[in-house]
């Protein structure tokens, strides 16, 4: 039996969101298969590990617990990540599967103390996930490869600082309200504004900046929001396409999580197939471009009125909640959700195995 490291929490903005994602994939998992070792990140970057139940990971009491548990017995909870003496990282577990979203889980950063550590682990290697998690680095790729996009800019918040009105100016020159203002390095729509004037600008500018020292800003498209799936390493794969039908003015973090149900997710989306076939090519290709192996999950724009496909960005560890698309595009497809897991799993030890044959 596979001894399976489900990482969640992390130091990241998206900590809570973590939170959800893992307690589904837990729930999910082939239990003849997979023995889940499940070990936790703090806000603080405190690694602890947890043999509580699931249910006690997504509300957050679950670190309560675990800190109980490793003060009450030291020697059969404490963990190091990096060593041996058997407790460390690798004597643990067997593969690791991170459940991390945002900073410090989806950027690299994480799978290059894996690929240190040599354990095998499931999603995009380090340079694909550090690539697609910079949303301004990967539009420069996308660029080279003549991938639609929308008009966009990227500023620094050392610019902000020393002039937010110059910042302004240079925007307004570039780009059309209203803008979209987002941190290069985040996901699940944290720190992300609309902007329909110069005080909306700054407003979402000054929020973007507490997240990220990089911004990018995008033209606003009067468009259709849309995801895929994407599975796989040397040929992936793409699932069914879907349609956010957002309660908000576009799909922020509460419309994602919180908003009880009001956005609603049209699977498969109402689009021809010709168009659904020019997405799927794009998708597969911008996946490739920065290097994506394991899965992914693709977003895109459709233009209202032209259906003119633009390539949005690729979220390298997308959301496993109940609410989430991934796990329902692939389901649409014909691919339940602990069979999606499994192929996640395989996929990360051919990527594995192959690396130690080299």
């Amino acid at each position: 039996m596979i001894r399976l490291g489900i990482i969640f929490g992390g130091r990241s903005g998206e900590h809570e969101i973590s939170l959800m994602s893992a307690a589904s994939v837990i729930n999910a998992i082939n239990r003849e298969k997979y023995l889940p070792v499940l070990i936790g990140i703090t806000k603080e970057g405190n690694w602890l590990l947890y043999d509580g139940p699931a249910d006690k990971i997504e509300g957050g009491s679950w670190q309560e617990i675990a800190e109980a548990a490793l003060a009450a017995e030291p020697e059969k909870y404490s963990l190091t990540i990096l060593g041996s003496g058997g407790k460390s990282l690798k004597d643990k577990i067997d593969f690791a599967l991170p459940i991390l979203h945002g900073p410090y889980g989806e950027d690299g950063t994480i799978q290059g103390l894996f690929e240190m550590a040599d354990i095998p682990y499931g999603g995009c290697g380090v340079l694909g996930s550090a690539a697609a998690m910079d949303k301004a680095l990967a539009k420069e790729i996308f660029s080279s490869k003549n991938l639609p996009l929308c008009r966009y800019i990227t500023i620094f918040k050392e610019e902000i600082i020393e002039s937010t009105d110059m910042v302004i100016d240079r925007v307004e020159k570039y780009l059309p309200y209203p803008v979209f203002v987002k941190p290069a390095n985040m996901g699940s729509s944290v720190g992300i504004s609309k902007a329909n004037n110069a005080e909306d600008l700054k407003e979402a500018i000054n929020e973007a900046s507490k997240y990220d020292r990089r911004l990018v800003l995008e033209e606003g498209l009067d468009c259709r929001e849309m995801e895929m799936g994407i599975i796989g390493n040397y040929k992936p794969e793409a699932s069914a396409i879907g349609e956010i039908l957002t309660s908000d003015e576009f799909y922020s973090y509460t419309a994602k999580y919180f908003d009880e149900g009001r956005t609603r997710l049209c699977i498969p989306a109402d689009i021809p197939d010709g168009i659904a076939e020019e997405m799927k090519d794009i998708a597969l290709e911008a996946y490739q471009s920065l290097d994506c192996n394991g899965f992914a999950r693709v977003d895109l724009f459709l233009e209202k009125g032209t259906d003119k496909i633009y390539l949005n960005e690729i979220n390298t560890i997308p959301g496993f909640t109940k609410y989430s698309m991934f796990p329902l595009l692939w389901a649409e497809a014909g691919v339940p959700y602990p069979e999606v897991i499994e192929r996640i799993i395989d996929l990360g030890y051919e990527r594995y195995n192959s690396r130690q044959n080299a």
